[in-house]
């Protein structure tokens, strides 16, 4: 900073106000791509290609690949938003509550579904990669690919990934799972709202949770289950996969 501005204000104060600008900026850009994403979702009439979550995360990357900034710079000056993950991540209890007696009665199934859908998310990322000539760097920026974006992205980075990279999978795999969920589950005469909703929570993690909370209470509540549970899921079990590397 020059001039008088630099002369008026502390030195110790500048790298404050500099965050400050940059956290404004940011949040104002990630507030403006999920407005944005919002009309577009209306537009479309709920198609679930535009689920404002995908659309506001490929805008803000758009931003950030057109500004040349890196997601370094990106995720500090919008820590206020993460910090409201967990209060959201509580709130999604609540209607998961409601279904309390139905999961006394199924934990069992449901806790295999889990240990299943998880180890194959993982291994088939994993599998296509190596097949394809990735680098070990590529394998485990995918490997998390199912779990929410904030397991995904630091379990990625602890084993040599690229947390960019992680959340561009978690992106694409979301969207993915959840353009063909409902075509695929009526193909295979899958009707039971709990059963519908714990596959797409398990394999699309929020994006599919986001659609089906829309569609049916019932499949939104066990949507929100697996996909919390698959994010302590694939904490647990790719340390313990990549362990026996």
């Amino acid at each position: 900073m020059t001039g008088w501005f630099a002369l008026s204000i502390p030195r110790p104060f500048e790298s404050w106000m500099s965050f400050g600008l940059a956290a404004l900026l940011w949040i104002a850009v990630t507030g403006a791509a999920y407005w944005l994403a919002l009309r577009l979702s209306r537009r479309m009439k709920g198609n679930p290609v535009f689920v404002p979550v995908a659309t506001t995360s490929l805008m803000v990357m758009a931003v950030l690949w057109l500004s040349h900034t890196p997601y370094s710079v990106y995720a500090p000056a919008t820590r206020p938003l993460s910090w409201w993950v967990g209060p959201a991540t509580v709130a999604i209890a609540i209607p998961l509550y409601g279904q309390l007696d139905r999961l006394k009665r199924i934990w069992r199934p449901l806790l295999i579904a889990l240990f299943v859908g998880s180890v194959v998310a993982m291994a088939s990322a994993i599998a296509i990669a190596w097949a394809l000539g990735g680098s070990w760097q590529t394998l485990m920026s995918l490997m998390p690919k199912s779990a929410t974006m904030p397991i995904a992205m630091p379990m990625s980075e602890r084993f040599g990934g690229l947390p960019a990279l992680a959340a561009v999978a978690v992106v694409i795999t979301g969207v993915f799972g959840t353009v063909i969920s409902h075509p695929l589950l009526r193909v295979l005469k899958v009707t039971d709202p709990a059963a519908r909703g714990f596959a797409i929570g398990l394999t699309a993690h929020a994006i599919g949770m986001a659609r089906e909370l829309q569609v049916h209470p019932t499949s939104g509540s066990f949507a929100a289950l697996a996909m919390g549970l698959n994010a302590i899921a694939t904490g647990v079990l790719m340390p313990l996969a990549l362990a026996w590397v």
